[in-house]
């Protein structure tokens, strides 16, 4: 009986282990073929590699028994948690009304686990995101639904949610997407990725004041994708520091060609999460600034509000030592992740780009226009310069610059433009501004 307990069990918590998992699913799906469906759910704890990493097995031990404790006393009768290893967990809930009901459970999960863990005299905070799949709505059997539970569950990871529901076409593991990963691999290869660029422009003389690189990728039989079609997709493979570095050999040679030809502004490159809390990036741009033997001041780097919220502490060396190159840095996105503009604290940051998700409220409601203007006049006290993104008609330009934003970039303006096109339109539009014009000294 002892040794059937131990084959069936994880010894370090006591929970279920895989094998007992396996087995009890199946006995639920069988009943559930008579009955409604049935859900599998996956818990991951965000940030416990960094408790083990700290301070030591011993005490990441004595977390998992904590966080096993606490999911066994927030599950329903009837439901199984499991350990599948590492900080991985699972549970089974044999009988399931709905996805409603579903996400019910897992956001009771969520709560106790968010609650402080004191050990040795810490407090410990753990976040988990939960991936639900529900028999038979996404899977057939147990391996597909665990399978699809994970892939849920890298969605709330990805995103911030917390809990997702298992969705196919955020799948980045379809035949579709596999298929696009390789052709990617050979695009990186044979240079099939391309820089457009996105003027931006000062909205008291409309003059232009810097440009935003956007990558694209010429796909031979689908055309121009844009970065949403397969930037995620990077980000999260071994293709990462390929591709920022083949955006960085891009943008940086028609930076120098640029300002040999006397169109001195600079130029912005978005950094995701993952390239930011690569340690060696700063040793990446100095050489690419070296080697091209580009100016510091003439390439921007913007970091996306959502990564800020996500991971600052994480990625604030990084930011520092990109800053002691003399890069100018920008905080892209502001408005969409909660970031409030005092956790700045220090960092050297001269720009906020406000997203175009409350730009285009300022065309449409007073409240819209009061909470930018707050905005616009906080970055402003901070010493910063506002700068509205999506800007799409003459009606929004106007009433950005009323409210005190310095410049803006959007449709209005000009579309992401190739290289030999927006050297046709910066100097058709003339009134070049120079490098120090479009700094304010006021940071870094």
């Amino acid at each position: 009986m002892k040794r059937e307990y131990q084959a069936n069990h994880d010894e370090l918590t006591g929970l279920a282990n895989r094998k007992l998992l396996i087995l009890r699913t199946q006995e639920a799906l069988s009943e559930a073929q008579q009955r409604k469906q049935r859900v599998g759910l996956l818990l991951d704890l965000d940030r416990f590699k960094e408790v083990n990493d700290t301070l030591g097995h011993p005490t990441g031990d004595r977390l998992l028994q904590t966080v096993a404790h606490r999911l066994t006393h927030s599950v329903r009768p009837g439901d199984l948690v499991a350990r599948l290893g590492g900080d991985e967990f699972a549970v089974l809930l044999p009988q399931i009304r709905d996805a409603a009901s579903a996400r019910e459970v897992a956001a009771r999960l969520r709560v106790a686990l968010a609650e402080p863990m004191r050990l040795d005299g810490m407090d410990f905070d753990l976040e988990a995101s939960v991936g639900i799949a529900l028999f038979p709505n996404h899977a057939p059997d147990f391996e597909l639904l665990l399978q699809r539970a994970d892939v849920a569950m890298y969605v709330a990871k990805e995103h911030r949610t917390g809990v997702e529901l298992y969705a196919p076409h955020k799948d980045r593991n379809s035949t579709a997407r596999l298929s696009l990963f390789s052709e990617l691999r050979r695009a990186l290869v044979e240079n099939e990725l391309e820089m457009f660029y996105q003027p931006k422009v000062n909205l008291a003389d409309r003059s232009a004041v810097g440009l935003e690189a956007l990558v694209r990728w010429r796909h031979p039989q689908r055309g121009v994708l844009p970065p949403e079609e397969f930037v995620p997709m990077v980000e999260q493979s071994y293709l990462m520091r390929s591709f920022t570095h083949e955006v960085i050999e891009q943008t940086l040679p028609q930076i120098a060609r640029w300002w040999a030809e006397g169109i001195r502004l600079p130029v912005a490159v978005n950094l995701s999460a993952r390239e930011l809390l690569d340690p060696t990036l700063p040793d990446i741009v100095a050489a690419g600034l070296r080697r091209h033997g580009v100016r510091p001041e003439a390439l921007r780097l913007e970091i996306s509000e959502r990564v800020m919220v996500a991971e600052a502490e994480a990625i604030t060396p990084t930011i520092l030592a990109l800053a002691d190159l003399g890069v100018p840095l920008t905080l892209d996105d502001f408005g969409t992740g909660y970031y409030t503009l005092a956790r700045l604290n220090g960092l050297p940051v001269e720009e906020i780009k406000i997203d175009e998700s409350f730009v285009r409220q300022v065309a449409d409601t007073p409240d819209g226009r009061l909470i930018v203007g707050s905005a616009i006049d906080l970055v402003g006290t901070l010493g910063m310069r506002a700068v509205a993104e999506g800007v799409e008609s003459e009606h929004v330009a106007t009433t950005m610059h009323a409210l005190g934003c310095y410049a803006a970039q959007g449709r209005h303006f000009a579309p992401p433009l190739e290289a030999a096109a927006a050297t046709n339109w910066l100097l058709e539009h003339g009134k070049l501004a120079l490098p120090s014009q479009e700094r304010t000294g006021s940071h870094g």
